[in-house]
């Protein structure tokens, strides 16, 4: 939204090195994003009148990089993602990154993030040190996210709060999901049209894929810590959510249906 900053909110010193080429320049994140997942990315970043959301994209791990690493990512680095409940109305069983809308009162962006991250997960952000905010990203469902980047200084314990709403809280060592054997990307056709194709990673049980599969390959294609993978193992994403348990929506309508649900990128 209008007149929130985008870009690192503390001293570059105070940044985790593994993490400074992202917010050296977060409109290289911005960029890589739209250029996933095809033309409709774009065209949903030209609408306008969005209602405000934010997420926390919060990675702990050692603060110094290791050498011997792609981009310096320290062997102990993970990301926090949570699974949506399968009751939810919309985006049921998706993975995505802790948050939501902004609520009146907010300090916007980090402040909805924060609070939302507490709300869904019960960590303690007092050991969170918020690094940067990246640019927003429209969503078809009228929502405009902007995710706070931060770094987790002193983690705590973590849990799905209120199952009614999150099934599942998990911290993911960054390192095996970008393994080459975990990343694909996952396409959905519709009447012979191929509507959507992005980056995707299966872990754990888990298939991550949209907003948020797209933000995290964009980050670690930005910062440096990928590995080269098979970008041309394309498979079908209803195929790959039966194939994890069919606990996702995938926000694509039926092809009967003539059109498209509500949200391309898959989180809010």
């Amino acid at each position: 939204m209008s007149g929130v900053p985008v870009g690192p909110l503390v001293s570059r010193d105070q940044i985790p090195p593994w993490l400074r080429p992202v917010t050296d320049d977060p409109e290289v994140v911005n960029e890589r994003v739209l250029s996933r997942g095809g033309g409709r990315a774009r065209l949903v970043a030209g609408l306008r009148g969005h209602r405000a959301a934010a997420v926390l994209v919060l990675f702990a791990g050692s603060f110094a990089a290791d050498p011997l690493a792609a981009g310096g990512l320290p062997a102990d680095a993970d990301v926090l993602l949570t699974e949506r409940a399968a009751t939810l109305r919309t985006h049921s069983g998706q993975i995505a990154f802790p948050g939501g809308s902004r609520d009146p009162g907010d300090d916007y962006p980090v402040g909805t993030a924060l609070r939302e991250a507490r709300e869904e997960t019960g960590l303690t952000d007092d050991g969170v040190k918020v690094l940067a905010n990246l640019p927003a990203f429209p969503v078809p469902t009228g929502f405009e996210v902007h995710p706070v980047l931060a770094h987790w200084e002193r983690p705590s314990h973590v849990y799905a709060v209120d199952h009614g709403e999150t099934a599942r809280v998990t911290r993911v060592n960054l390192r095996e999901l970008l393994a080459p054997e975990n990343r694909f990307q996952v396409s959905r056709s519709l009447v012979g049209t191929t509507v959507y194709k992005g980056p995707a990673f299966l872990y754990d049980g888990m298939l991550v894929w949209g907003f948020t599969g797209g933000l995290l390959a964009a980050i670690s294609e930005a910062a440096g810590w990928d590995v080269p993978w098979d970008t041309d193992d394309v498979r079908p994403l209803e195929q790959m959510i039966a194939e994890t348990g069919g606990r996702q929506v995938s926000g694509f309508s039926d092809p009967r249906d003539g059109g498209l649900a509500a949200d391309v990128n898959g989180d809010r």
